[in-house]
């Protein structure tokens, strides 16, 4: 015997209200929004469909229940993270306002949420492996280093986004791309260091500090503080997990290098000019927006909010230390993205993603790897814990935006939202 009530089929209405929230859910997951923000725009998009249902995600699954709970029929998706695409997460944004406002039906949203899926990317080979280099060069400045190593670091640039081209076209190279690139780049950077006076560990982590998963680790401890556990600790260890394969593919590298040629001595970059860093700033932004796939109208907000960002938290950090720097950052940026999203509608990823960029410390979290693996263990554990205590500060800065300009909800409409096109 059992209390369970028998499980009536939906009705067709109610079965393209589910397909259109389950895709919802899985297009927003394979653009990489976070276990609390996906769960909260299914829900939204839910309750406006006038559907009883509840979610769980994870970064590998969506488990979606509707119904009454004595007669719940249940979905399991099987989804993997995607790449970060702008573009396409206004535009599935978009396409959930029309829909949940009622000028889409739910069967037209599905129908083109998998149109919007099949897009081809806007950004060709000639600009991605331009931005490839452009966020080298700048990284390279925010880093400290001279002119050796910026110009080192958009060259490694440019191989790395050559190898970026040849894991989009084979399958089997996508997987081990991210350690394979690292060990090239600081393999070549310690040659060019063995023969030009310049940071070999400047120009490599310039480089390659794009594939640092700075923004994974900013998700993660979002979840986490969100009290989404499960999700958090996965996506923590994913992170930790690439941090590692990328401080030992760095670490070999080099090590390679030394045996093939020798091993190039320590240089300390010599100090540029204050105006040069407003140029990184310029530049890091326009190569975030072609990596990130974001639209071209989006690069002088990306800028504008990035920069405001940035010298903010410059600001806090020169008179409060690093930490208040990273919130007061953290703050303003998402603040401001909060509000652009309400103004012009679409995500406030838009402009977020970018500004975290600038303000992620992943170049810190690498450090205390590298110092680990060459047995600097006291040095390694402090950098280590002065990252966590950043992303710490990063996220209470989330938060605190989160109060002081809320981010619009899935059924609220920015006065300039627009559907996919």
């Amino acid at each position: 015997m059992t209390d369970r009530e028998p499980q009536a089929p939906p009705t067709a209405g109610e079965q393209d209200a589910i397909e259109f929230v389950l895709e919802l859910g899985r297009s927003l997951h394979a653009l990489g929004h976070p276990s609390h923000w996906l769960e909260e725009g299914m829900q939204r998009a839910s309750d406006r469909l006038g559907l009883v249902g509840q979610f769980f995600t994870t970064p590998t699954s969506i488990f979606a229940a509707f119904g009454p709970s004595r007669a719940q029929r249940t979905h399991l998706l099987r989804v993997e993270p995607g790449e970060v695409n702008l573009e396409q997460l206004s535009g599935v944004i978009g396409l959930g306002h029309e829909v949940l406002a009622g000028r889409r039906t739910p069967a037209d949203g599905t129908r083109a949420l998998h149109a919007l899926a099949a897009q081809p990317a806007r950004w060709g080979v000639g600009p991605t492996t331009l931005a490839f280099a452009l966020s080298g060069a700048a990284a390279g400045r925010f880093l400290g280093g001279g002119m050796r190593e910026i110009v080192a670091a958009a060259a490694l640039g440019l191989l790395l986004a050559l190898l970026a081209q040849l894991a989009a076209r084979v399958r089997g190279f996508a997987r081990m791309f991210e350690p394979t690139a690292a060990f090239l780049v600081s393999a070549c950077a310690a040659c060019i260091a063995h023969s030009e006076p310049l940071s070999a560990y400047v120009a490599t982590l310039g480089a390659i500090l794009v594939l640092m998963p700075g923004l994974a680790l900013t998700a993660a401890m979002s979840e986490l503080s969100s009290q989404h556990l499960v999700s958090g600790t996965a996506r923590l260890t994913g992170a930790g997990a690439r941090f590692l394969g990328l401080a030992f593919a760095v670490a070999a590298g080099s090590r390679v290098a030394a045996l093939l040629v020798g091993a190039a001595g320590h240089v300390t970059p010599p100090a540029l000019p204050a105006w040069t860093e407003w140029i990184a700033l310029v530049l890091a932004p326009l190569a975030f927006t072609v990596l990130l796939r974001a639209r071209p109208r989006d690069y002088p907000w990306i800028l504008g909010t990035g920069a405001l960002a940035f010298v903010a938290g410059r600001a806090a950090a020169s008179g409060f230390g690093p930490e208040l720097g990273a919130f007061t950052g953290a703050l303003v940026g998402a603040a401001i993205s909060n509000l652009l999203a309400r103004r012009r509608g679409g995500s406030p990823a838009t402009t977020l993603v970018p500004t975290i960029l600038l303000l992620v410390p992943g170049s810190v979290g690498f450090r205390s790897l590298t110092l680990l693996m060459n047995r600097d263990v006291l040095p390694g554990v402090e950098a280590a814990f002065r990252m966590m205590i950043m992303i710490a500060a990063l996220v209470a800065g989330l938060l605190m935006a989160g109060v002081v300009a809320p981010a619009p909800g899935l059924a609220e409409r920015g006065q300039g939202a627009t559907g996919a096109r």
